[in-house]
């Protein structure tokens, strides 16, 4: 892959992140710590890096903690804070099947990022470029109507992708969806473009667009267990990722500029 990568583009600096060391501490253990499960403010950091909700963190026999909880959360996931070549993009989100962690950029500068579970060995969460569509703040899903979707938004509309809140246990799980923690479903909620419809059958315009990357290792111990004995195992470098933009860069941007034609038409209506 590095050979492809740099006939794209040239190597980029990264901004060092802060080396962040990792332990397994029992269950018990950190229960019996100040900070433990019940309002603790480090919360937020150990279901990020655990890739789990509050209530599977719980349910864990030992837990993944970092030798320090000050950071910014974004210091203990794999994406950078910064992507140069993506300045001239509005809106992106990424999925990172092999670490399971999602980010949203803004021109390059990464808005939010958290954990994911995607989908199961048997019901892969497809990759490649796709484009956020309807969104909905609680729906039922298609394949079993017990399943209560709350910050849907869908990527894929014959498939039925999209990404919302769910249950997070740890590891892919989903049925191809990307599941997220219900603060960061509701950001993205809100904070994503919609398509823009002309009627049920024409559509006008693009949503915000959306890359899913990254092979699993189904089988294998869960990725980020690797932290413990290499801290920047999960590291994604910025010539890495430009790999996976480069290819949908000209859509994309086409697309954005696709979006902003129509919605001055439709102001100018």
């Amino acid at each position: 892959m590095k050979n492809v990568v740099e006939t794209i583009a040239p190597p980029q600096k990264e901004n060092l992140k802060p080396v962040i060391t990792y332990h397994w501490m029992k269950k018990k253990e950190w229960q019996s710590l100040k900070d433990s499960f019940e309002g603790a403010k480090h919360l937020n950091i150990l279901n990020a890096i655990n890739r789990v909700d509050t209530t599977h963190l719980k349910r864990l026999d030992s837990i993944l903690v970092p030798n320090d909880f000050s950071k910014p959360l974004s210091t203990y996931l794999p994406f950078p804070e910064n992507i140069d070549e993506l300045k001239d993009v509005n809106k992106i989100i990424f999925f990172s099947y092999p670490t399971q962690v999602f980010a949203a950029y803004e021109n390059g500068k990464l808005v939010l990022t958290g954990p994911t579970n995607m989908g199961k060995k048997r019901t892969k969460t497809p990759e490649g470029l796709f484009f956020t569509n309807w969104k909905a703040k609680k729906t039922i899903s298609t394949v079993d109507d017990e399943w209560i979707l709350k910050w849907n938004f869908n990527v894929h509309n014959k498939w039925g992708v999209g990404f919302h809140e769910y249950a997070l246990p740890g590891y892919p799980a989903s049925h191809s969806c990307m599941r997220l923690l219900g603060a960061d479903a509701q950001f993205l909620y809100g904070w994503a473009d919609q398509w823009i419809l002309k009627n049920d059958h024409e559509q006008l315009a693009y949503g915000t667009p959306v890359i899913v990357f990254g092979q699993y290792p189904f089988g294998e111990p869960r990725p980020w267990f690797k932290v413990i004995e290499d801290p920047k195992a999960l590291d994604i470098p910025k010539d890495t990722l430009t790999y996976y933009i480069q290819p949908h860069l000209q859509t994309i941007l086409e697309r954005q500029q696709q979006r902003q034609s129509a919605t001055t038409t439709a102001i100018k209506n």
